[in-house]
């Protein structure tokens, strides 16, 4: 305290002395006169300005060995550290410069640089907390994951850094692609520090991955609590993870518990199918058939899907078709504009053998949205109404090239996934997957198989032959020539979807008979 109250007065000192010399040089005409031991000496401006910097170069190395004199009196009385503290301050003076230039050059997008300035604060200063830090990132930034990978592992044995240094073993396990240990490391940084938004979306990552839905829906009630997920999100998200908590419940055969789950499951998010038909399964099973119609319900009226319609019918298993048809009437009247509803009205009526009905059921859907399961359900209906092969094969060419329909598609990847999942299987995006028609429902097919509907179309009824005539002694009685087999829809429908490289005119029809030949 002493000794820097002494240097400010000196300071103080000086800038009062060289004020008082500019104003005797100025008055003296710009000459000064010294006189020294009987002689005087006349210093012109320039002679004086050498004589100032001589002076203050005189003062500044006083300064300087006085206080190496001061340390060393002090070392000579006892004070161990008296030398050591006072070549440990140029020491650091020098460490947090490199260290600033670091950062700064880290900010700047030169990271090469910023790591040889970490390297030289790490020589100075006696702060492994902060140099180490500024190494770790530095060698990140330009590349050297060896180097940040011990930086980071040093930092372990700090409390203050600890956390850093597990956030950042994670996100480079998290690169490597290494789960299981990115899975721990996050566990880690999330019970250091819970409220970290980004350790939480990476934690929630790693458990959807794995399937840990458990510790997956405590990480989210973490963040609904600390109000970083706004309420709607957080139900659905914690229904979707309770739907497939349920599903890993299926698995282990614990009945009980997979029905209070897909119960829950629905009741947090009604309008998500998969938890609908599974709670509504749930309720069948515990002979609870109301219940399961009241979900169902409910579902549908937020979104017809095929899979409603699936577990509304195992409601009753042993009806027939018209009394399916009858009960399945409190389902289809809610969205009867709906092209779910039409084509499932369609497909009752076609079971039920009511061909006319199917086909006022499916009304214009062929036209207006012509996917390849309503040219599909049009084949049957035209094959029930005893038409031609040739009609039934060209709704099945047409609905070769149809659009497919509705599907599960990623909102984010817009990539189709087979079935319904909480994390999409080709971008690992987190309740992404939405029921709708995707971007490019059309197949293309090669070698123009797109015009197949054009050449099969809608041929008109064969003209029948007149009959030949036949003597009575030909005319032998047996059994009637049995009717052709029936063409088995789904299976040409099927085998000409797996095949779409098939040749373009394969499509065949019959020709009109030849009278001469008959």
């Amino acid at each position: 305290m002493i000794w820097n109250f002494l240097k400010i007065a000196i300071f103080v000192t000086v800038i009062a002395a060289v004020t008082f010399g500019a104003a005797l040089l100025s008055s003296s005409g710009g000459q000064v006169r010294l006189t020294l031991s009987g002689m005087e000496y006349t210093l012109g401006p320039v002679q004086a300005l050498l004589g100032l910097l001589v002076l203050f170069v005189a003062l500044w190395a006083i300064l300087t060995v006085s206080g190496l004199v001061v340390a060393f009196v002090r070392f000579l009385n006892g004070d161990d550290n008296a030398l050591r503290r006072y070549f440990d301050r140029n020491r650091e003076r020098k460490g947090y410069r490199a260290l600033s230039e670091g950062i700064m050059a880290l900010a700047a997008g030169e990271p090469k640089s910023a790591l040889a300035q970490a390297s030289k604060a790490e020589r100075y200063l006696d702060s492994p907390e902060l140099t180490t830090i500024l190494v770790a990132q530095a060698a990140e930034a330009a590349g050297d994951r060896y180097r940040a990978s011990e930086a980071y592992k040093r930092l372990l044995s700090h409390p203050q850094s600890r956390f850093i240094g597990v956030r950042g073993l994670m996100n480079q396990k998290i690169a490597e692609g290494d789960t299981e240990t990115a899975l721990k490391l996050a566990e880690k940084a999330f019970a250091l520090k819970p409220r970290n938004a980004e350790v939480q979306d990476a934690l929630l990552e790693l458990q959807s991955r794995k399937g840990d839905w458990k510790g997956a829906r405590n990480v989210l009630n973490a963040k609904a609590r600390q109000g970083l997920l706004p309420k709607e999100v957080h139900r659905r998200r914690d229904a979707v993870m309770a739907l497939q908590e349920a599903k890993g419940l299926i698995e282990k055969d614990a009945s009980i518990e997979t029905r209070e789950a897909a119960i829950a499951a629905n009741k947090a998010s009604p309008d998500l199918i998969p938890a609908a038909a599974m709670a509504a399964r749930a309720y069948i099973a515990d002979g609870r058939p109301k219940y399961a119609t009241r979900v169902l319900t409910k579902a549908w009226e937020a979104q017809p899907h095929p899979d409603l319609a699936a577990a509304f019918a195992e409601i009753e298993p042993a009806e027939s078709p018209q009394e399916r048809l009858k009960r399945f009437g409190a389902l289809l009247k809610i969205r009867p504009e709906h092209p779910e509803t039409k084509m499932l009205a369609a497909e009752l009526n076609i079971a039920a053998e009511d061909f006319p009905g199917a086909r006022r059921a499916l009304g214009d859907l062929t036209d207006t949205r012509p996917t390849a399961r309503a040219l599909t359900i049009m084949a049957a209906i035209e094959r029930g109404e005893g038409k031609d092969d040739a009609v039934v094969r060209g709704w099945l060419t047409r609905a070769l090239t149809a659009s497919r329909g509705p599907q599960w598609v990623c909102d984010n990847c817009h990539q189709v996934a087979a079935d319904w999942s909480p994390v999409c299987p080709h971008c690992n995006g987190f309740d992404t997957l939405s029921w709708r028609e995707p971007p490019e429902g059309a197949v293309s097919m090669p070698h123009g198989a797109e015009m197949l509907p054009l050449i099969v179309g809608k041929p008109a009824p064969k003209p029948e032959p007149a009959p030949a005539p036949v003597a009575e002694a030909e005319i032998v009685e047996g059994p009637a020539e049995s009717a052709p087999p029936p063409v088995d829809v789904a299976a040409v429908i099927e085998e000409r979807q797996g095949d779409v490289h098939a040749r373009p005119f394969a499509v065949d029809y019959a020709e009109p008979a030849d009278p001469d030949k008959a």
